[in-house]
């Protein structure tokens, strides 16, 4: 049975996930639908991160069993085809052998968080980033990150929903930095904890506005309790940007 490796970016604000949902319309329902619609086949896809309500991504991997051999351009187009009016888009389609697994061979996930420093509200990016007026420093917020790079014990910044059966995991990049008014957050992981992310950008941000110091920052961490962890970032302003493989440079 042929598979598909399916490299996808989509607008959250409107979803309920990537994870099909009983409470509403999830990214994975959409390609679903779609590929039954092109195949006349009922196919489960399976995404390489399982995204929150509201959480962006500019590259998804999922992959699929097809039964009949497709042309990768063909599949492409009449994908985003099917798909409309939704804010899915299929960028590439690959085929691959069955040994390919979106998320069991993924060996990195790559996150950015967005962050508008600003009076002003947000017009534009009023569901895509994260507006706070208080002025942040981001060298502060790098120095802090950087206390929280390596193997550790990560419960402080675990959701309490979390189904995780270890709150290790292994944090590899976690920068911050300015562009103007925009405080970007890249992270890099092989996998990461319910809402980890959110939870580190907004214990980051207490650090950035001088509540915390970078020694709070890792206090928390090494306190291993989720009561430590400071406001959880909405997701709005989360972006899945990557998944690396074996053949994917890190």
């Amino acid at each position: 049975m042929p598979r598909y490796k399916l490299t996808l970016e989509y607008d959250g604000t409107r979803f309920v996930g990537w994870q099909r949902q009983a409470n509403g319309l999830a990214v994975q329902e959409v390609i679903e639908r779609a590929l039954f619609a092109m195949s006349g086949e009922i196919v489960v896809i399976r995404g390489a991160g399982r995204t929150d309500a509201g959480v962006h991504a500019t590259a998804q991997v999922a992959h699929a069993d097809l039964s009949r051999v497709w042309r990768c351009d063909v599949l492409r187009d009449g994908l985003n085809a099917h798909m409309r009016p939704h804010a899915v888009a299929i960028i590439l389609v690959e085929a691959v052998d069955d040994t390919f697994d979106a998320r069991f061979s993924a060996v990195r996930r790559h996150y950015v968080y967005k962050l508008r420093n600003r009076r002003a509200p947000l017009t534009l990016e009023a569901d895509r980033e994260w507006l706070i007026k208080r002025k942040l420093d981001a060298g502060a917020m790098q120095a802090g990150a950087q206390l929280l790079l390596g193997t550790h014990d990560f419960s402080t910044f675990r959701d309490s929903e979390c189904q995780a059966d270890s709150p290790i995991r292994t944090l590899e990049q976690l920068d911050v930095s300015r562009e103007g008014e925009t405080i970007l957050v890249r992270v890099a992981a092989r996998s990461f904890l319910h809402r980890q992310v959110r939870s580190m950008v907004g214990s980051l941000e207490q650090v950035g506005s001088g509540r915390w110091t970078p020694q709070d920052l890792r206090a928390a961490l090494d306190a291993r309790d989720r009561k430590f962890c400071g406001t959880v970032a909405p997701a709005a302003g989360l972006y899945l940007v990557g998944v690396d493989y074996e053949d994917t440079p890190g």
